[in-house]
């Protein structure tokens, strides 16, 4: 049955950390990190008419919304609650998952690396740089990329993923959509699997996934990556994408993969125009509600070079910092970049101007 009230947390502010004193401001705390909330959009939607209000926390307890939905006590409850660690990673501060393609055709940084040496190499300078997480991938998913084997992809990411678990304390992160490719680098010493397609591109990816016992990041996506920016369409894209990652959460708990071990993604860029895209960078917060803690990859896309005017991918930097900044405003727990040191500056003033003190 779809879900027809959703909850999404607005009025977003950095809180004092003394819960007495937190109480007395009227905000709640969103999913136990850095911000709380003054209030939330309350939409219903009923076959295709959707209708938004805003309301302070006091008018939604008075309403009582959550008795006019099955789910929606539920979703208000999800706000709250704080997020799992993450292979042992507190997400109570943002954190940063710094990108390692082990490819010759991604968008932006393909063909970057000889070998399996100098991609390590690069992981350890993001280490260096600030992230917490380092993702590896062998395959691009760009629009309009094409697949390639099971075998040529392993080739490409285990063994930087070997030599990065002998030489980094951070996590390690695998991208891709095959459960051969998950099970070679979990083996080789992968910590996460960040699956573009939410465990849905081989059947065998859900049980695979369950049976080796590390998180999973699920991401939206509309259309394979060869056709996903030829027509995309969505009735509402905040609400399809939160219904389709809610179904993929519901699936993979079927499967035996507990809550606390997902993480959903809404898919910059995959299967989006760029009105899309702002519409979703714009609601992130509405995430929140699924209960899982919130990835964002936005490092670089075309929409960045489409508002700024600037078509080579390496120069996106800037707009890449906002849209990282962006997303944790909206208490989004993991941002994915390729620029993970002027991410970090960034993010440490942000921080601290939020706060009115450095970070601890």
């Amino acid at each position: 049955m779809l879900r027809e009230i959703y909850i999404r947390p607005i009025g977003l502010y950095s809180a004092p950390r003394d819960e007495t004193v937190a109480e007395v401001w009227g905000g709640m705390r969103l999913a136990g990190g850095w911000l709380d909330f003054a209030g939330v959009e309350v939409i219903e939607r009923n076959g295709a008419a959707i209708e938004r209000r805003i309301a302070g926390l006091g008018a939604f307890f008075e309403r009582d919304w959550g008795r006019r939905s099955l789910n929606a006590g539920d979703m208000f409850d999800a706000l709250c609650q704080p997020r799992a660690r993450i292979a042992g990673m507190a997400v109570d501060r943002p954190r940063i998952m710094g990108i390692v393609n082990v490819t010759p055709d991604s968008f932006s940084d393909g063909a970057l690396f000889r070998d399996a040496a100098e991609a390590a190499a690069h992981g350890v300078t993001l280490v260096a740089d600030g992230a917490d997480i380092v993702d590896v991938g062998g395959e691009s998913t760009r629009p309009g990329s094409q697949p390639i084997s099971v075998a040529e992809e392993i080739d490409r990411v285990v063994p930087v993923i070997e030599l990065l678990s002998n030489s980094v304390d951070a996590l390690i992160s695998v991208d891709t959509r095959k459960p051969e490719v998950m099970r070679a680098a979990v083996e080789a010493g992968a910590d996460i699997i960040n699956d573009v397609s939410a465990l849905g591109y081989d059947p065998a990816s859900i049980e695979t996934a369950a049976e080796l016992g590390v998180p999973v990041v699920l991401m939206h996506a509309q259309g394979d990556p060869r056709t996903m920016q030829d027509d995309p369409l969505y009735d509402d894209v905040q609400l399809d994408v939160f219904d389709f990652l809610e179904a993929r959460i519901d699936a993979c708990q079927r499967a035996g993969i507990t809550k606390e071990r997902l993480i959903v993604d809404p898919g910059i860029g995959f299967g989006k125009t760029l009105a899309h895209n702002l519409e979703l960078m714009s609601g992130l917060s509405l995430l929140h509600g699924l209960g899982v803690s919130v990835l964002v990859g936005a490092s670089r896309k075309r929409f960045i070079g489409t508002l700024s005017g600037i078509d080579d991918a390496r120069q996106r930097v800037h707009g890449s910092v906002g849209a990282a900044l962006q997303a944790v405003s909206q208490g989004a727990q993991i941002v994915r970049v390729h620029d993970v040191a002027a991410t970090r500056q960034a993010l440490s003033v942000w921080q601290a101007a939020m706060l009115g003190a450095a970070p601890e």
